[in-house]
């Protein structure tokens, strides 16, 4: 059975943000970025069995972007939700606060 994934709206912003910075950097990079992130979100349907990072939040790399999937499981409904789609290499600023 297939599970549904759910994007927080953080994580939206968070691809959003960052298909705009590679848009900005080289034309038609962000929508290859785009893609890749769809296909690892396919990805999630149909396997999202990923080992815990930290608290309950599993995370699934980007292959060819500096980017991890940080989503947490809902086995019961069939749910994955995803709460950030975070670049590996930058400073989270919600930790130096």
């Amino acid at each position: 059975m297939k599970y549904k994934v759910y994007l927080e709206p953080e994580a939206i912003t968070d691809i959003q943000k960052s298909i705009n910075f590679y848009n900005s950097k080289r034309p038609k990079q962000g929508i290859k970025f785009s893609k890749s992130v769809n296909q690892h979100l396919n990805t999630l349907k149909s396997n999202p069995f990923f080992r815990v990072r930290y608290d309950n939040v599993k995370c699934l790399p980007i292959k060819k972007y500096p980017f991890l999937i940080h989503f947490t499981l809902d086995e019961k409904n069939k749910i994955v939700v995803v709460r950030s789609v975070f670049h590996t290499s930058l400073e989270n600023p919600n930790l130096t606060q």
